[in-house]
């Protein structure tokens, strides 16, 4: 035996000292093997929207429907179904309700007890008893365990679970009961979620949605390009700050800021009513419907102009500065011509703008910023760096999350694979470095870490610039367009120029040379593997599947932002996967959590089987398995070693 395979099975035998404790652990692992593997839940793109968010996890996208169903049946009528199915995705407030209607409250609670024993024992079979045993409430755990375990020993099993229900009923505790087995049912439903990017901005409740993963059993999250320019907000890039007030202050989210982080806005609102007090700033309207009133809704304006021009100007210095990011046509305020009222754009095109007062701007020195601009930016920088709610989320989405993850087979990520024309892997050069498909993934998400990490100021201030490149370049794989504009959009009226032409991945969706030559790249079999990706809203009302070649590539725009639905035609898509195969679930717009306990509504609309197997998955068949099986060859190999006295036991 080599030495260092002598050390690790010393170490291992600290675990397992005996054989009797080795030999327990093989037969548990061997066990777990033989499970049906738990189901997956892939959610992408939620914008803030954390109702509709708090919904599709308490449903698990039809998980807890297809669970009923299969315990029930036809012996439930599809009405009785769907209240149940309210009662576990809104307990509290389902039963408030029946309590307005319902004479018979004790017989509802034991119909109701029952009812949910019998949705948790089929949820609950697929884990082991030490993985349940885990997962239920502390106060309620002994007597859920009871109720939901088969008794062998006990000959009559009616009487000793009745005795149970009914002293729950007697003691007053059946609303606790049934809330705590609802609650328990939504974690078993759903063993793992994945979030495939874009937590942050256009919805009013990202904050609501982290402070909600924070507490959720197992995740990972993929992130988008709108978490990146709040992570780099986070670690002071001023052109982050920016652009992360500019999208607040645009979708009427200022409350994130102010009431969600307890960031102060005043010093920005007191610069934008000097600077801009005779400019109505028109073209810097907040988008959808406000509660604001007509002097509120000028100093939103005023702000939003003011932190525009800011972000341009940040955006420029840093585009000089940062030469190879090879993006200086993204510098605009020098090509505006203040004499004429124009700007010629780097195609040589000469636009009209439809605004041409720029206090702030020095026309020698048009991205300098000006005193006061300095000195909001400066306030705010501290006021992000020192908020210690924005710090834990961002620290978590470091934590969970990444760039790209392989799991089960299936290759992970938020936005696109940078290629070229030919669909060849695009070569990225990424300061002084050139980088392809996994090696950019790896590169980029190694600078982002440190931002937050490194000692070397010059590498954390390479790591602060590479978050604004991950959003903004058209060679970022979070991006995927040939350029943001942001500008053109405010200043120009010409719509050929607000246009946003998308990288050549999207014309390769369906080549299935492409999409196979990515799998590999990443190290997975195209025969048995999946690329799942958001990032793009799939238009469902014109015709737009989200499966593309054959089933290898899926597109999961959560869709769950207000915006993009009357472009969408619904609330897009998440995808469940479970020890049958994959599930893509198509959603309704969401109305809120009062309607769908009062109506019984929900979101989930259709579910279409994009793979399919009749023989079960097993955790054997995961990773999780092939990490149990190397753990039980290490432990046969302990068992090996304490049988020939290599390693002695120790009792």
């Amino acid at each position: 035996m080599k030495k260092e395979e002598l050390r690790y099975l010393q170490r291992l035998a600290e675990l397992y000292p005996t054989i009797g404790k080795a030999s327990t652990e093989i037969i548990n692992l061997q066990s777990i093997l033989n499970l049906p593997k738990g189901t997956e839940h892939f959610m992408s793109d939620l914008h803030g929207e954390y109702e509709a968010f708090s919904h599709v996890l308490r449903n698990g996208s039809g998980a807890v429907r297809k669970k009923i169903d299969d315990v029930f049946g036809h012996t439930l009528s599809n009405h009785d179904k769907r209240d149940l199915a309210t009662l576990i995705y809104y307990p509290r407030e389902k039963i408030r309700l029946v309590k307005k209607t319902e004479d018979d409250m004790e017989n509802w609670y034991k119909i109701t007890l029952y009812r949910l024993i019998e949705v948790c024992k089929t949820t609950a079979s697929k884990y082991t008893r030490s993985k349940v045993r885990k997962a239920l409430p502390h106060d309620y755990a002994y007597v859920i365990e009871e109720l939901i375990t088969e008794k062998a020993e006990v000959l009559d099993k009616e009487a000793y679970y009745n005795s149970i229900v009914n002293t729950i009923i007697e003691i007053r505790r059946a609303e606790n009961f049934i809330i705590a087995l609802a609650e328990l049912i939504q974690r078993l439903v759903v063993d793992h979620l994945h979030i495939l990017g874009d937590i942050f901005d256009r919805g009013p409740g990202p904050h609501f949605i982290m402070d909600r993963l924070m507490e959720y059993h197992s995740l990972d999250i993929q992130w988008g390009n709108h978490d990146v320019v709040w992570m780099g907000a986070a670690v002071g890039q001023g052109a982050c700050i920016a652009t992360v007030l500019r999208n607040s202050i645009r979708y009427d989210n200022l409350d994130i800021l102010e009431d969600g982080y307890g960031i102060n806005l005043l010093p920005l609102a007191t610069f934008a009513l000097e600077t801009y007090k005779d400019d109505p700033c028109q073209n810097f309207e907040i988008k959808g419907s406000t509660n604001y009133n007509v002097l509120e809704k000028e100093l939103s304006r005023k702000m939003h102009k003011a932190v525009s021009i800011i972000q341009f100007k940040l955006e420029g210095q840093l585009l000089m500065k940062r030469k190879e990011f090879h993006m200086e046509d993204r510098c605009l305020l020098h090509r505006i011509d203040p004499d004429k009222g124009t700007i010629t754009m780097p195609d040589g095109i000469e636009y009209p703008l439809k605004d041409m007062n720029f206090p702030t701007v020095d026309w020698e020195h048009p991205y300098e910023l000006t005193e006061g601009e300095h000195g909001v930016m400066e306030r705010l920088e501290t006021a992000f760096r020192n908020c210690e709610k924005l710090q834990n989320h961002m620290r978590f989405l470091l934590d969970r999350g990444g760039l790209y993850k392989i799991y089960n087979n299936n290759l992970l990520f938020h936005g696109c694979i940078p290629l070229k024309e030919d669909g060849s892997l695009k070569e990225i050069e990424v300061y002084g470095e050139k980088y392809k498909g996994r090696a950019l993934y790896d590169a980029l998400e190694s600078y982002v870490r440190r931002a937050f990490f490194a000692v070397d100021p010059e590498e954390q201030e390479q790591g602060r610039d590479i978050l604004w490149y991950i959003w903004a370049s058209p060679n970022s794989p979070l991006f995927g367009k040939d350029k943001m504009t942001t500008f053109e959009r405010y200043f120009i009226e010409d719509k050929e120029t607000h246009k946003e032409k998308k990288g050549a991945y999207y014309r390769f969706l369906e080549n299935e040379e492409v999409v196979d030559g990515m799998l590999k790249e990443f190290g997975l079999d195209p025969l048995k593997s999946h690329i799942i990706n958001g990032h793009v809203p799939v238009h469902q009302s014109e015709g737009e599947s989200p499966v593309k070649c054959g089933g290898k590539l899926i597109v999961i725009d959560g869709g769950l932002c207000t915006a993009y639905q009357k472009v969408t035609g619904i609330a897009g898509y998440t995808l469940i996967y479970n020890s049958y195969g994959l599930f893509l679930a198509a959603h309704e717009p969401f109305t809120s959590a009062e309607e769908a306990v009062s109506k019984g509504n929900d979101i989930v609309s259709s579910q279409m089987a994009v793979h399919y197997s009749s023989k079960r998955r097993l955790v054997g068949d995961t990773d999780n398995g092939r990490a149990l099986r190397e753990r039980i060859q290490e432990l046969e190999s302990l068992l090996d070693a304490y049988r020939k006295g290599t390693i002695k036991e120790t009792k």
